[in-house]
């Protein structure tokens, strides 16, 4: 079958093997992939977890149609629609564990299904599950225009927040944050966001943010929380070290969270799709909760897509067509 691989000459499309499912696993005919920035890293060599390296098939996400079972699979029957995420998604066919999918809905195509796991999953568990959002507090996104970021906030309004502050440096993208409910839209770059969101918090900051920046926003971050407020740190995209005002911390009392999957296991990854399904999946079947689609690429296309990616000039999700 077809994938797309990490090489010794980079990524490329090659020629492998069709895997077979085993245990828990389902084989999943592809239809339709979304990016990720972890995949844009991945083909320059760089190692995400355990996936990573020469001779990697590419891709996180997907969307398709369950073409066989392991023996112990449940929960899906052979032809069921559905999305989910996992690794070696750049294919004809991909594997993944039986609990680490979703049935699409029926009112939405395999492009835009294939949009939605990684986002649903990851800010789920980063503003409900570990930044214990209740109605009424205010939340703060950073990167906002990412794909995951304009679902965090869509999720926290979902779930009643009284203010979504959303952050994005291009200025393009942050004039559209409040189609996806930001209430009010800064730029990080800009110093003086900081005031900005202490203005809109009647200077007490707010009580969670969804930090995907990181670096150097750090300390600037633990200005803009609340006493006793939270924050989870989901990504790095601002650098993975920077100075930390561990004193600031203290004297604020912030609960701060770091979150990723690469060191979750197969267990604590089934609970959260579980979790998404109990809790926020009508407003997924309703299509209030989506996202929207930058580009949309032929697989024969996938190294301009990347490059598309790469240009950083995107709103929502780039997807592939198998």
């Amino acid at each position: 079958m077809k994938a797309y691989v990490y090489g010794a000459s980079g990524a490329e499309i090659a020629d492998v093997a069709k895997p077979s499912p085993k245990g828990t696993q389902v084989l999943v005919k592809v239809h339709a992939c979304g990016l990720n920035r972890a995949d844009l890293g991945m083909t320059k060599g760089h190692v995400h977890g355990a996936a990573g390296g020469v001779g990697t098939v590419l891709g996180m996400e997907w969307a398709g149609e369950v073409a066989a079972l392991g023996p112990d699979a449940r929960g899906v029957k052979v032809g069921d629609k559905i999305m989910g995420s996992g690794t070696a998604a750049f294919a004809e066919y991909t594997l993944a564990d039986h609990g680490r999918l979703f049935r699409a809905p029926s009112n939405m195509n395999f492009e835009e299904a294939a949009t939605l796991p990684v986002a649903l999953a990851t800010m789920h568990n980063a503003v409900v599950t570990n930044g214990a959002l209740q109605a009424g507090q205010s939340v703060l996104v950073q990167g906002a225009s990412s794909g995951v970021g304009l679902m965090a906030m869509q999720i926290a309004k979902l779930k009643g927040a009284k203010l979504v502050v959303g952050s994005s440096t291009d200025a393009t993208r942050r004039a559209r944050l409040k189609e996806f409910g930001a209430d009010l839209a800064v730029d990080s770059s800009d110093p003086g966001w900081v005031d900005q969101v202490l203005q809109a918090t009647g200077g007490e900051g707010v009580d969670l943010i969804i930090d995907q920046v990181s670096g150097k926003v750090a300390n600037q971050n633990l200005t803009a929380t609340k006493i006793k407020g939270r924050i989870v740190n989901v990504g790095r995209l601002g650098g993975t070290h920077a100075d930390f005002n561990f004193d600031l911390h203290a004297a604020r009392r912030i609960t701060y969270v770091g979150v990723t999957f690469r060191t979750r296991t197969i267990e604590e990854i089934r609970e959260i799709f579980a979790e998404v399904r109990n809790d926020i999946w009508g407003a997924v079947e309703s299509r209030k909760l989506q996202l929207p689609i930058d580009k949309v690429y032929p697989f024969a296309e996938i190294d301009k897509a990347f490059a598309h990616m790469e240009a950083n000039r995107h709103l929502g999700k780039i997807v592939v067509t198998m």
